[in-house]
């Protein structure tokens, strides 16, 4: 299995991939704001590079309900960011964003993936990435970015986020989109209970069988907290957990808050996989 991101191309067929996870956000559910400035942002940044990161992925606008984040305000919160971390790392620089007019802005900064929760909700979304040149995560949502959903219902979760993934993704292939540079990911937290997201992580293997690389969202997330009890500070554990489960089951990009931590298992879980 192949993946390209601008002009580096991987092969992850026994190996994973670290995205390390960059807020510039002042309310995120993990760090509360402790990268807002952009000096603790690229501080964070030389962090996680250090620490053995693949990719770094700046988002702007937190996934949950919150006060509104204006398109203007996230371009101002994203786009020189990207600029900067282009600058200053020969890494791949991710965008998490929904809006088409933000992702193209980070493209034109050096950004070469499209991160966006929402489905690709946007009509442009698809048709500025191609024409960038990009690579996108299509991610299963069963709403939308910032609205609750405290009681989702499926009648088969896996089977429909299954079906949503596979149409997303032909939907990219369709807009010009090789399949080499399309990534998918079952959103785990989003519009899902604690008991649909951890079913979701366990049924990896069929998810990763649709035939595209499968990002794994599982760092310090809310249904870690709700299965073992833990504030979000204490999941540290929990999360090295998900991601052997998620590595082993198929899922080749960990996006992940301690990279260090993420890269031994991708490593040693390598090591096992590739061994004679």
């Amino acid at each position: 299995m192949l993946l390209q991101l601008g002009d580096r191309t991987y092969d992850l067929t026994s190996r994973a991939l670290v995205m390390g996870i960059l807020n510039r956000t002042p309310d995120s559910f993990y760090d509360h704001g402790a990268y807002w400035s952009l000096d603790a942002f690229y501080a964070r940044a030389e962090r996680l590079v250090a620490d053995g990161a693949d990719i770094l992925d700046v988002g702007g606008v937190k996934a949950g309900p919150g006060p509104e984040v204006t398109e203007s305000e996230e371009l101002d919160r994203v786009v020189p960011a990207v600029a900067g971390l282009n600058a200053r790392f020969d890494l791949p620089v991710s965008v998490d964003t929904w809006r088409a007019s933000v992702a193209g802005e980070a493209y034109r900064q050096g950004a070469i993936v499209g991160n966006d929760i929402s489905g690709f909700a946007d009509p442009d979304y698809l048709q500025v990435a191609a024409a960038a040149g990009a690579t996108v995560v299509a991610t299963h949502i069963r709403l939308a970015p910032r609205v609750a959903d405290p009681a989702p219902h499926y009648e088969d979760v896996v089977g429909e986020v299954a079906a949503f993934l596979l149409d997303r993704a032909h939907r990219a292939r369709a807009a010009g989109i090789p399949d080499t540079r399309i990534l998918i990911d079952a959103g785990l937290d989003l519009g899902k209970t604690a008991e649909q997201s951890l079913t979701l992580l366990r049924a990896s293997d069929q998810l990763a069988g649709l035939g595209w690389p499968l990002l794994l969202s599982a760092s310090n997330k809310t249904f870690l907290g709700v299965l073992f009890d833990l504030p979000v500070d204490q999941r540290a554990h929990p999360t090295l957990a998900a991601h052997c489960l998620g590595v082993t089951l198929g899922c080749r990009i960990l996006r992940a808050h301690d990279v260090r931590a993420a890269r031994r298992v991708c490593d040693v879980l390598a090591a096992v996989m590739e061994a004679v």
